[in-house]
């Protein structure tokens, strides 16, 4: 592993302990510099093609997920861990599906469910862009379904 603060690849674990989202958490020291740092491992398994709803098709981007949900949480009171937590599931639920294309709808399905579970401020954020809401009526029914489960 390079060292990030001197870039040489002399460096050793000094702790290791397993993430909840199935990585493991390496705690390292490089040789030289002396210089502590954390890595976190993470298999790599085949990413499936995401098919746009207009028939365009890209990789999943983990990342691009993760950002959609902070922008979603963002100023929230929730734990960093949760959002997490969430992509976590997302990503092992598109994984468990086996197929090598999965939609888009599918996705934005499952971080729709999953932050309604999370924060409901945070799925009408969401919901707003996901579903589509035009108007502050929309918006409105949508927070009585809410309110109505």
């Amino acid at each position: 592993m390079k060292c990030p603060y001197c870039n040489q690849t002399n460096t050793k674990v000094i702790d290791t302990m397993h993430e909840s989202g199935g990585g493991i958490r390496r705690r390292r020291e490089c040789k030289k510099c002396g210089q502590r740092f954390s890595t976190i491992e993470r298999a790599i398994l085949t990413t499936p093609i995401v098919v746009k709803s207009d028939g365009r098709r890209e990789p999943f981007d983990r990342d691009k997920l993760l950002t959609g949900i902070r922008v979603a949480c963002a100023k929230r009171p929730i734990a960093s861990s949760s959002i997490e937590g969430l992509l976590n599931n997302i990503e092992a639920r598109i994984q468990q599906t086996g197929k090598a294309e999965v939609p888009s709808k599918v996705i934005g399905d499952m971080v729709i469910e999953g932050l309604k579970e999370l924060d409901q401020i945070a799925y009408i954020r969401f919901a707003t862009v996901y579903l589509e809401l035009k108007n502050i009526e929309a918006v409105r029914r949508e927070i009585e379904q809410l309110l109505a489960q």
